[in-house]
């Protein structure tokens, strides 16, 4: 019978060895790179979200720079019912997204800055309701260009909640914890702290005589 139990050659012992070698490498990398991001993820996000507000926001405060103005004071237009006519509604739009854009670059009441950001997406999507002939070529799979100018707002809210998940000082982890680390033994003082009371000890009482 064969047996392919034959003693390590060197050459073989080199090459695991030198195998073990880059993937230690390699996963000192890909933390330092995982740590980084979850590090600069949050920030960046908040600060990219903040300047597409500012910037959007600035350009309807000059009539005919942004795309997407007579389309949103419509909607404002159609969802007051015909009291906020066109030529008051972008100003406001305008200033509410800049002050949204403000909010987000300074990192300050983070909380007000995003529920005024959820009310302006609700209005920002109902184009897709209200002006469906506008929006789409073929409702409801097939955006035009300002369908698809509104659709990608989704992106806008779903990157708005991770930052408004961290308002309370919460943040990006890049493994959890204990990946990577040893198991710290258990400390003898907490385990002492935390065993039950032993029992109280009482002498046995003896039987008292009765006195005949």
């Amino acid at each position: 019978m064969l047996r392919s139990d034959a003693p390590s050659t060197p050459v073989s012992l080199a090459s695991s060895r030198l195998g073990a070698g880059w993937r230690t490498r390699f996963e000192r990398l890909d933390r330092r790179i995982t740590v980084a991001l979850a590090a600069a993820a949050i920030p960046l996000l908040r600060i990219a979200l903040g300047a597409v507000f500012l910037w959007f926001g600035a350009l309807k405060f000059f009539p005919g720079l942004s795309p997407a103005q007579d389309l949103a004071a419509r909607t404002i237009e159609q969802l007051t019912f015909g009291l906020v006519p066109p030529a008051v509604a972008l100003p406001v739009l305008a200033s509410w997204e800049a002050l949204i854009g403000v909010g987000l670059l300074s990192g300050r009441f983070l909380r007000a800055t995003l529920l005024l950001l959820a009310v302006q997406m609700a209005g920002a999507l109902t184009p897709l309701l209200l002006f469906p002939a506008e929006t789409f070529t073929v409702f409801p799979i097939a955006p035009t260009l300002e369908g698809q100018y509104i659709l990608k707002n989704v992106v806008v809210v779903a990157a708005a909640m991770v930052v408004g998940a961290t308002v309370r000082g919460g943040q990006l982890q890049a493994e959890p914890a204990g990946i990577g680390e040893p198991l710290a033994s258990p400390d003898p003082a907490s385990l002492a702290s935390h065993a039950p009371p032993a029992a109280p000890t009482s002498s046995p009482t003896r039987p008292t005589e009765v006195p005949s």
